[in-house]
Order: structure tokens, then sequence, then C-alpha cells
């Protein structure tokens, strides 16, 4: 009873809020007219990748409460790593894959007395439905489709940037985003030797982490280095995120494999209990492959999507890319998206940006 006192407390005053307040009408993500109070302070962020936005705005001082996830998984994140003191505001809900597009537990939500909720991966009519049952302005956000990087995500930077006066830095990452890919396009323009390579990624996340069998056809990486990811081949494929299977990947034997890092553990396990399937694919017997930081982890890390690239620029096409240096890279581009220099800590979890996992250190049993 308490409780449920408590809440409705809570929804009048959240509801009066937003009465009183002058506002200003924004079209969300999800087409949606949503009424902003003017100068919002107070911001809690819903959903994979919310939080990442928001801290790329450098506005993560107005956010008074987190999902519980971002605190029990703190690695592989760069917004989150690059400000722990996120780890010390209220928890606002479970978070996670499992609350993707589903209606949020409002009371510890209205307990911190957000002027916003940002959310990303809900759909439309839920999103107005939690507006009106709480009284605050609900945000929907879009990184496009699930584990890619498409433009909607720029799109919803430069909208939570407008209604948190945030406007002159979300043309700052726009256009430094578009400066990455045009210099990582220039590099690799006109590039037969990468064109008919058969390169492969594996241990991408997708709503979870995975192991080798798990890629992504639309793989940034690739995209702006001008790379096919060789599982095209597979023929039964629906949307662009695939699980190819050990005999589909030994009859495709890339030339190359990537494995992300946030996948890396599992693939590293799975090669201690099918080492056989390891050994017989080219990419093993060449040495060529590779490890990369985790670009998918609570939906795109965007930055470290960036630097993936760079790496595999370097890795594939070392001419093109011989004066990058990847650590000095890496740092320049954490330290622009969220204010720290985070290579040693990635490094430190995930190994060394393009070096080989340890498979060959590995002796028999």
């Amino acid at each position: 009873m308490r409780r449920s006192l408590i809440a409705m407390v809570l929804l009048c005053a959240a509801v009066t809020r937003g009465l009183a307040a002058a506002s200003e009408v924004f079209e969300d993500m999800a087409s949606r007219r949503v009424k902003i109070p003017e100068k919002p302070g107070r911001i809690v962020c819903i959903g994979p990748g919310a939080l990442r936005l928001i801290v790329y705005l450098n506005a993560q001082d107005m956010v008074v409460g987190v999902e519980e996830m971002e605190k029990r998984s703190p690695r592989g994140r760069p917004y989150w790593m690059a400000h722990p003191e996120l780890g010390r505001l209220p928890v606002i809900g479970p978070g996670g894959p499992q609350s993707i597009n589903t209606k949020p537990d409002l009371e510890p939500i209205l307990r911190v007395k957000p002027d916003v909720i940002f959310v990303t991966y809900m759909d439309g009519k839920l999103a107005e439905h939690v507006q009106r049952l709480s009284g605050i302005p609900v945000v929907v956000l879009s990184y496009g489709a699930f584990a890619t990087f498409e433009r909607e995500v720029l799109d919803s930077i430069l909208l939570a940037g407008k209604i948190l006066g945030k406007e002159g830095r979300a043309r700052q990452i726009v256009e430094y985003v578009a400066a990455l890919k045009k210099d990582l396009e220039s590099r690799t323009a006109s590039n037969p030797r990468g064109n008919n390579l058969c390169v492969y990624v594996g241990g991408v996340g997708h709503r979870g982490a995975h192991g080798i069998e798990s890629t992504e056809l639309n793989y940034i990486p690739f995209v702006w280095t001008g790379i096919r990811n060789c599982a095209e081949k597979v023929q039964s494929r629906v949307g662009t995120h695939l699980f190819v299977d050990k005999e589909a990947l030994l009859s495709i034997d890339p030339d190359v494999i990537f494995i992300d890092g946030g996948g890396l553990s599992l693939v590293l396990e799975d090669f201690r209990k099918h080492r056989e399937f390891y050994e017989a694919l080219k990419a093993y017997k060449d040495r060529r492959i590779y490890t990369l930081f985790p670009f998918n982890f609570y939906t795109t890390n965007v930055e470290t999507a960036l630097i993936d690239a760079y790496a595999v620029g370097k890795i594939l096409f070392p001419d093109r890319f011989e004066d990058v240096d990847l650590k000095s890279k890496a740092d320049e581009i954490y330290t622009f998206f969220v204010g720290a220099s985070l290579y040693d800590q990635m490094a430190e979890d995930y190994g060394a940006l393009g070096a080989n996992p340890p498979f060959w250190d590995q002796t028999r049993d």
C-alpha cells in the first residue's frame, strides 16, 4: 500500500511539473511529436545504447539514474569505463536485452524525478503509453538496425543535442565521424587485393555474447574499408546478423578471420573443445586470425567500430596505413567520444588491438 501511495505522489508531481513548465516540441525517431520542458536538467536513459549517446554529447552530468545492467557489466563499453561516477547513481530498472520494448517499472524512474526519458528500441505506441502513465516526456532514439551503424544514430545524436542544448557538440560528432569515414575510404579505395580476400569476422555480439559462428554482414570496420564479409556466400540468411555453422565456415574457409573481443573468451573456450576445426581453417594455418575490440556491447560502440576499422585497414593494407599507430589513433578517438584514453584498459581486457589470439600458444592436452 505504501509503495502504491509513493508511486501516486511521484506521478502527480511529475504531471504537475510537465504542465507547469515552458516547453518546445520535437519529433523523435519514432516520428512522435514530444513536448520537452525548456532547458531540461535531469534525464534518464533506457535501452541499449541510450546512455552511450548522452555521454557522447558530454551530457552525462544530467543523468540521474542508470540501468542495473550498466553497473553489472562494466567492461567493453567505453562510455561507462570513462565515467565510473555513473556507477554511483540510483538504479532505475534492470535493463539488458530482456527489457527491450517492454514497459519499464515506472516507480524507480519517477523516484529520481527526470525531466526527460530517452529510450532506444521501443516502438512509438509503447513510448506514448509510458509517457502518458509517467507524465514525463519520452524521446525515442535509434541506432537503426540492431548491431549495425546507420544514419539514424547520427540523427539521434543531433536530436538529443537539440533537446539538451548540446547542438554544437552534436555537430562536432557528425563531422568527426564523416572525416574518419572519408579518411578510411580514401586509404582503401581501388583495392583489388582487399576485394579478392575472403575475410570473416566472428564473435560479434547480438543480444549477448557469441562465439566464432556469430557475424554481421554490415560490419562497419569492413564496410568502411571496402572489405566484403565472405559470410555473404552462405545461401540461407535472413537479415544482416548471421550465425554461420562450423561446416559452412569450413566450406567458406576464409583467408583472414577477425575475432570480436566481445566473443573472444567464448572462441577460446570453443577452441579447446574443437581444436581440429580451427586447425583445418586456412586462416589458422597461415596465422591470419586477429582480435579486435568489442564492436557491439549493449548495441554498437560507435567509437570502437571506428577504431576497429583502422585496425582492419592496417592489417589488410599495411602500406596504406603505414602512418597510423593504432594505440595513438584509438586514444584519439576514445578521447573525442568519451573524454578518456582507454586503449590500455581495453587491451588489458581483450588483448592488443590486431594481435593474434593465443591459439598457437596452447599445447595439446
